[in-house]
């Protein structure tokens, strides 16, 4: 492991700083209507797929009785269902239904536009500087989808940068 000057790493941890609390600003903007942890497994499933419930806690960091109850609820609630593995025909997988799908592209965009709007209210040279730092913003994204991917099938792209 290679080591960073100190001034960088500081520097890397103001950025970093900086983004956790742009991501923590949009989510707080976010609807109300469901749990951080239903969310969150419906984004998991969105991004992974179909999945066993007990793959799906582990994602979440949940236990396997806790996963069951929400999987219950989302279930009700049309976001999800079980489907058999025609793998195996013991296992049953959790997958998103249309309804679920259509949700988490709702909140996505409902973020997209908070973040948009409060890009709009930024100086020129800040939000050109914001712009620059597309492919670095991307490049972590990708990072984390990379490793995601060393337990799962390849999950899907990300779009590439258009703006530069």
């Amino acid at each position: 492991m290679s080591q960073q000057r100190p001034a960088v790493a500081g520097c890397d941890r103001e950025v970093a700083g900086a983004l956790y609390s742009l991501a923590a600003l949009v989510v707080r903007g976010m609807p109300r209507d469901m749990s951080l942890t239903a969310v969150a497994t419906l984004h998991t499933l969105e991004r992974h797929g179909p999945q066993r419930l007990t793959r799906v806690a582990s994602l979440e960091g949940v236990t396997q009785p806790s996963m069951t109850a929400l999987v219950t609820r989302l279930e009700r609630d049309g976001f999800v269902e079980r489907r058999p593995d025609h793998s195996d025909r013991r296992v049953v997988l959790v997958a998103l239904t249309g309804a679920g799908e259509a949700y988490v592209r709702h909140r996505r965009q409902l973020g997209v536009d908070r973040l948009a709007g409060l890009m709009g209210e930024l100086p020129g040279e800040q939000a050109v500087a914001l712009r620059a730092a597309l492919a670095a913003i991307a490049g972590l994204c990708h990072l984390d989808q990379d490793a995601a991917a060393i337990d799962d099938a390849a999950p899907a792209p990300l779009p590439e940068a258009s703006c530069r």
